[in-house]
């Protein structure tokens, strides 16, 4: 290998300098050259950017895949420059788990019957999941990503080259300061008395190597400032630009939300779908009533009046449902009062609750783990609910949370 051996002697020299400077500044020994305020400013505007565009990273990151192994795959994959392999999603898996033990538990029972439904929704969840950390994953992190690995690559680089120039000028101040210092020192009137000639020659030759010296620190005093100046504004100019990409960043967050809003909805959907197939339905929603199938409709009796308060909850949650059979009262037709409900003779069974219940109206009953009950199926009822009695009190049960007693 062909080393040039001058440059590489004028390299280590002037990485001996700044070394020196450096470290005489950080004991105070010498003098620094210090930055406008302006120029302070954005430099601590860009290094509280830089830190906090990696915490959100960091953060969304880990929004996204929880699993820090996952992470870690993802990572290497990405540093390998090869495409990172499709990962079945949580809800994906759960879903899966849900259909298969459907298929060996019986999907034709209540309980299989469920966990189908549930898991179609799960895979739904999973889906939409997909979707949004891709979304997010391109118009979210991709942009902080780029930031931090390229335009503060850039400004880092910049700021070390200023560093450096700034070494290197105050390394010419201090050779400055030190030649005029000497260069007095030799120009001082010699006593012809007790100096002899031969040393006011001396003196003399030293005094003209002085200036000479003088002159020279003060061409290279001169390139250094000038090329100071010129790192300096260069690097202006790259922090001045962390505006723009505060403007790019608030974009991206705006796309970032704007995922998350769409994807937040479509989970609402689906678990308001499930809900609708399960028969529940959270109180209060627009046409809430029409998703219990406990609600007893398809008598020619007066409507009743509604159960207990008078909130528009309870209200919404009275309100009359449309029939979705042949055979059920008209839709303007009220929903009958539980206490008004009659027993039938015959066809009342015991049932032990297998898991706690909690009601989500006065219409139906709150359970208790291993507790008995009696239930009676009406027609037309939905065949996931039955009705519960417990002393005075009645209400709608599901069947899921029973087992029937002979």
């Amino acid at each position: 290998m062909d080393f040039n051996m001058k440059k590489l002697a004028s390299d280590a020299g002037i990485f001996f300098t700044r070394a020196v400077q450096f470290t005489e500044e950080k004991f105070g020994q010498a003098e620094k050259t210090e930055l406008d305020a302006s120029f302070e400013n954005l430099l601590a505007r860009a290094d509280s950017t830089k830190n906090w565009t990696e915490k959100i990273l960091r953060q969304t990151e880990v929004l996204l895949q929880p699993n820090p192994s996952a992470r870690v795959e993802e990572f290497l994959y990405e540093k390998l420059d090869r495409k990172v392999p499709s990962r079945v999603t949580n809800g994906e898996l759960l879903a899966q788990y849900m259909a298969e033990a459907a298929s060996e538990l019986g999907p034709t029972t209540p309980y299989g019957k469920t966990l189908i439904k549930v898991s179609e929704a799960e895979k739904r969840l999973g889906a939409a999941e997909r979707d949004f950390i891709h979304a997010a994953s391109i118009n979210f992190l991709t942009p902080l990503r780029n930031f931090l690995e390229g335009d503060w690559k850039t400004i880092s680089k910049e700021r070390r080259l200023l560093q450096n120039r700034r070494l290197d000028l105050d390394v010419c101040k201090a050779r400055l300061k030190k030649a005029k210092a000497a260069e007095a020192k030799a120009a001082t009137v010699p006593d012809f008395q007790e100096t002899r000639p031969r040393n006011y020659i001396l003196s003399a030759s030293a005094s003209a190597l002085w200036n000479d010296e003088v002159d020279k620190s003060e061409q290279e005093l001169r390139v250094a400032q000038t090329e100071f100046d010129r790192q300096a504004e260069v690097t202006r100019l790259l922090l001045e630009g962390i505006s723009s990409t505060h403007v790019n960043h608030l974009r991206c967050l705006h796309e970032f939300v704007e995922s998350q809003t769409t994807y937040y909805a479509q989970c609402y959907r689906h678990m308001l779908d499930l809900q609708k197939q399960l028969g529940r339905c959270p109180l209060g929603s627009p046409g809430s009533q029409a998703q219990f199938p406990g609600t007893f409709v398809g008598t020619t009796e007066p409507a009743s009046p509604p159960l207990s308060s008078t909130s528009p909850t309870t209200t919404a949650a009275t309100m009359p449902m449309e029939p979705s059979v042949a055979g059920q009262a008209p839709p303007g037709e009220a929903a009958l009062c539980l206490e008004e409900v009659a027993p039938p003779a015959s066809g009342t069974r015991k049932a032990r609750v297998l898991y706690d219940y909690e009601a989500a109206d006065s219409s139906e009953l709150a359970l208790l783990a291993d507790e008995l009950i009696t239930v009676y199926s009406l027609p037309g009822m939905d065949p996931d609910w039955l009705i519960g009695e417990r002393g005075n009190k009645k209400g709608k049960v599901p069947v899921t949370y029973l087992e029937l007693l002979s």
